[in-house]
């Protein structure tokens, strides 16, 4: 019988420093609690293997915080676990987030003997003054630096993050950003507008800004709504004029070379979450990992086996989801929606056993009436007005009670 399909998503949550915009679990440790954290996390990958022997693993990826932080040993510990306890697809794709200064040469081929090939870069910002400000830890040199040690080292998949509407930044200023990357020529580049997240040093800085923003009135440090629009246009049009394909609402990739886990996400392909807060997705069940960390250090990471079966499985009572039908309605519209090439009608139905119009006709109607959808060849996706009043589309999904 045919394995099912599940993406593994692997939590390091130490950073060297936490930046000021960053609301993700992750914080500065020492070196001996990095060993005990990969030490819990190997346990955690052979324990929860062994419900899943019907799956077949075709992502792995390692995000944070900052997993570039560990040394390359310790990253070959957690894929060596990995392969021994999951079924691995012959063209897996895995993924390991860094920062730049964290890489080295011996590190990167450590990292790519341990079977990680592809590489996501946070670069953010390729002017020293907006890292600085972002509270980065690294200049664009050591950006350059860690690219050309990646690329010697024999990685061809590379993805660099940048981030625009930061406070003080100018269309200009993202523009320049643009083409210094665009000629380096990683695979695929994701491009985010900063989010002010509440509890972070940012939203006491910018919060109020936000608010402004929203009200309608002029910002005084981050960029108005129309200059963020401009940004985000600027970004297509330069992107895809340099062979950069749009494929999701803020990832861009030649052609061949988009994220497979994030797709897999986006068309919620069962995953499951390890580490300290991971989240998972499988059988209908949403559940997270305890967010603490001497319980996780602890082996307090829940049973999979026995949650799985219906009962809480020792896991906090608030982080596990049953999905009701409507629920996994109202997901498989906001994330699909969120890939340039919409939702498949057929999909829908043979998922949920009923028709698209017959849950959704009047907002489909709607959102197509205001120029916010389209629907072709059997397909829903939103148009260029819809993409940027995206939150507002996916919001009119949402089923209610």
């Amino acid at each position: 019988m045919e394995k099912k399909k599940l993406e593994l998503y692997i939590h390091i949550p130490f950073c060297k420093k936490k930046c000021g915009y960053c609301d993700f679990l992750s914080m500065a440790a020492k070196e001996s609690v990095h060993r005990l954290y990969v030490a819990s996390l190997i346990e955690e990958i052979r324990d929860k293997s062994m419900c899943l022997e019907d799956y077949q693993v075709i992502s792995v990826f390692l995000g944070g915080g900052t997993p570039s932080i560990l040394p390359g040993a310790q990253a070959a510990e957690i894929m060596e676990a990995v392969g021994r306890y999951f079924s691995l697809a012959p063209d897996v794709e895995v993924t390991m987030e860094c920062n730049p200064k964290t890489l080295d040469r011996q590190k990167l081929l450590m990292y790519k003997a341990a079977g990680i090939n592809r590489l996501s870069i946070g670069l953010q910002s390729t002017h020293d003054k907006e890292l600085q400000r972002l509270g980065r830890i690294h200049t664009y040199q050591d950006f350059l630096e860690n690219y050309d040690a990646a690329r010697k080292a024999g990685f061809g998949n590379i993805n660099v993050d940048l981030m625009s509407a930061l406070p003080g930044q100018t269309v200009w200023d993202w523009i320049y950003t643009l083409e210094r990357i665009i000629r380096l020529g990683p695979e695929h580049i994701s491009a985010y507008s900063l989010m002010i997240e509440e509890g972070t040093p940012f939203y006491a800085l910018y919060g109020e800004d936000e608010r402004r923003r929203e009200r309608g009135e002029a910002p005084i440090f981050l960029p108005n709504e129309e200059t963020e629009r401009k940004m985000y246009g600027m970004t297509c049009q330069m992107l895809g004029e340099h062979g950069y394909r749009r494929y999701e609402i803020s990832n861009y990739a030649r052609p061949g070379q988009e994220c497979r886990h994030n797709i897999g996400y986006w068309r919620r392909v069962p995953y499951l979450g390890l580490g300290l807060g991971s989240a998972s997705l499988l059988e209908g069940v949403r559940f997270s990992n305890t967010a603490d960390l001497e319980d996780y250090l602890q082996g307090r990471y829940g049973n999979l086996q026995e949650l799985l079966r219906g009962g809480q499985g020792g896991y906090p009572g608030r982080s596990i989801l049953w999905l009701s039908k409507k629920q996994q309605m109202e997901e498989f519209m906001f994330l699909g929606l969120r890939m340039m090439e919409g939702i498949s009608r057929q999909e829908f139905q043979e998922n949920f056993g009923i028709e698209l119009e017959g849950v959704y006709g009047t907002v489909l109607k709607d959102m197509a009436h205001h120029g916010l959808l389209e629907q072709r060849f059997g397909r829903v996706f939103l148009t260029e007005e819809g993409v940027a009043v995206s939150n507002y589309v996916m919001g009119q999904f949402l089923l209610g009670d």
